[in-house]
């Protein structure tokens, strides 16, 4: 299919439902369209080049975790295959081959719902200031990276604009329900700790991850993206050494380059030196590869 970055998609005959940082989400009543692009955003600014085979990896990595976890909830995937899509989708075909998903339509819950099996990022942070992860008290004298005692619920608010803000169960208990926090916590926690354990296997350490939910007649439903790059620290098990920030598979690859620069982390964003783009690149592809088995069909 060649190495053609898409931006942005334009298709006239569909409602555009929701334009994101990486996804463009098409209305198709009781149905949606997510299209994975190539954009990358970092520090919550999208940046003005694409990543090659990035939203093919997004989208293809998800659906592979989508059939792993069957059987420990619903999640909204219906087909990646575009000769199922409705007829007035399958027109723009060529733009969705690899990269789309048909998706149930949703109720999503306001929550992304965080699990840390590591100490990193922002949890890191926290932790060195109060020796504990959302109201949640962590063993003294833990180091940046480390494995945390046991997979942690680390939730955090949903902002559609600007940074999301570390919160503690409490708070999402005040904003869905005791009970629907308990089931999302543990449902949260159990997908994460089957994932991390498969991934282990295949070299690469699920540091954290977010999840979203969203109701359907009733019922929870694991729905967005599932452990991607874009959503989760993937570190290459053979090189981890606490006490540090790892290397990962990452965005982070191009956060540490564009942290060189005396960019302010405004709009506009920078552009990527092309060996930036092609490292990152890589990166996105050699984690679909560990993590699945398979080469992606590109």
């Amino acid at each position: 299919m060649g190495k053609k970055i898409l931006l942005n998609t334009d298709f006239p005959d569909l409602a555009l439902f929701r334009r994101g940082k990486v996804r463009d989400v098409y209305d198709l009543g009781d149905k949606l369209l997510i299209v994975s692009t190539d954009r990358i955003s970092c520090f919550d600014v999208v940046l003005p080049c694409g990543i090659p085979y990035k939203g093919k990896v997004l989208s293809s990595l998800s659906c592979f975790w989508f059939n792993f976890i069957k059987g420990i909830l619903p999640y909204h995937l219906i087909t990646t295959d575009v000769e199922k899509y409705p007829a007035e989708v399958r027109k723009y075909k060529e733009q969705l081959y690899g990269r789309s998903m048909l998706v149930f339509k949703t109720k999503p819950l306001p929550v992304e719902c965080v699990v840390r099996g590591y100490l990193s990022g922002s949890g890191w942070k926290e932790y060195a200031k109060s020796a504990s992860l959302c109201g949640i008290a962590l063993p003294v004298g833990l180091k940046e990276s480390d494995k945390l005692p046991e997979a942690l619920f680390t939730p955090s608010t949903k902002a559609e604009v600007g940074h999301d803000i570390n919160v503690n169960q409490a708070y999402v208990e005040d904003t869905v329900g005791k009970e629907l926090t308990e089931k999302i916590a543990k449902l949260s926690v159990e997908i994460y700790e089957k994932a991390s354990a498969y991934a282990l296997k295949q070299g690469i350490i699920i540091a954290d991850t977010k999840f979203e939910f969203g109701i359907l007649n009733n019922e929870v439903m694991l729905i967005d993206e599932a452990l991607t790059p874009d959503s989760s620290r993937f570190w290459p098990k053979d090189q981890y050494s606490p006490g540090k920030p790892q290397p990962s598979f990452d965005k982070q690859f191009v956060r540490d380059y564009l942290e060189t620069l005396s960019w302010d982390k405004t709009p506009p964003a920078p552009g990527l030196p092309q060996e930036i783009i092609q490292k990152t690149s890589e990166k996105y592809l050699e984690a679909y590869r560990k993590l699945t088995g398979k080469e992606l069909k590109r």
